[in-house]
C-alpha cells in the first residue's frame, strides 16, 4: 500500500442492495492492538452490522474481527460494541436525522488510511420490496444496453 493511500479492507455487500444511501461519513474506530493486526490481515466482516447514538457517542455494533492468530490472553470478543470517532457537530445532525425521518446507521467499508482504520458510515434509509425488485431490473436493463451497444462496436 503506497503511503498515504487507501487499502479497502472489507466491504458491505447488501447495504445498497437493503438501503438507499443518502450522506455518508468516514469515522475512526477505537480499536484493542490485536484488533488491528487482524483488520490489517483482512479478517473483518461488516455483514448485519450497524451503528447506534448512545449519550452523544455513535457505536459500531456486530461488527465481527476474528481473534488474532498470534494473539494471547490479551486477544479481544470477535463481536465487541466499538466507539466511532465523529466530530460533535456529525454526531448532533445524526442525531436529529435518525430520531425524526426513520433514517439508520449502516458501515459501507472499513479501510485504512495512513495506517489508521476508518469506516464508511451511510446515512440509509430501507428499502420496500418493491425498490428492490425495480432496483434489479434497472441494473438488469441498463447491462442489455451495455451489451447491445458492445456488439454493435464490435460487430
Amino acid at each position: 500500500m503506497p503511503k498515504g493511500g487507501v487499502k479497502v479492507v472489507a466491504r458491505n455487500r447488501k447495504a445498497h442492495h437493503e438501503y438507499h444511501v443518502e450522506d455518508t461519513y468516514e469515522a475512526g474506530i477505537v480499536l484493542t492492538g490485536t484488533e488491528i493486526k487482524s483488520i490489517r490481515q483482512g479478517r473483518v466482516n461488516l455483514k448485519d452490522s450497524y451503528a447506534l447514538i448512545n449519550d452523544g457517542e455513535v457505536h459500531l455494533v456486530n461488527m465481527h474481527i476474528s481473534p488474532f492468530e498470534q494473539g494471547n490472553r490479551f486477544n479481544h470478543d470477535p463481536t465487541r460494541t466499538r466507539k466511532l470517532l465523529l466530530h460533535k457537530e456529525e454526531i448532533n445532525k445524526l442525531i436529529g436525522l435518525t430520531k425524526q425521518k426513520g433514517f439508520t446507521l449502516v458501515p459501507l467499508d472499513l479501510h485504512l488510511r495512513n495506517g489508521y482504520a476508518k469506516i464508511q458510515l451511510a446515512l440509509a434509509k430501507g428499502k420496500k420490496l418493491h425498490d428492490k425488485r425495480e432496483t434489479a431490473a434497472k441494473r438488469d436493463a441498463d447491462r442489455e444496453i451495455r451489451r447491445q451497444l458492445k456488439q454493435r462496436v464490435l460487430g
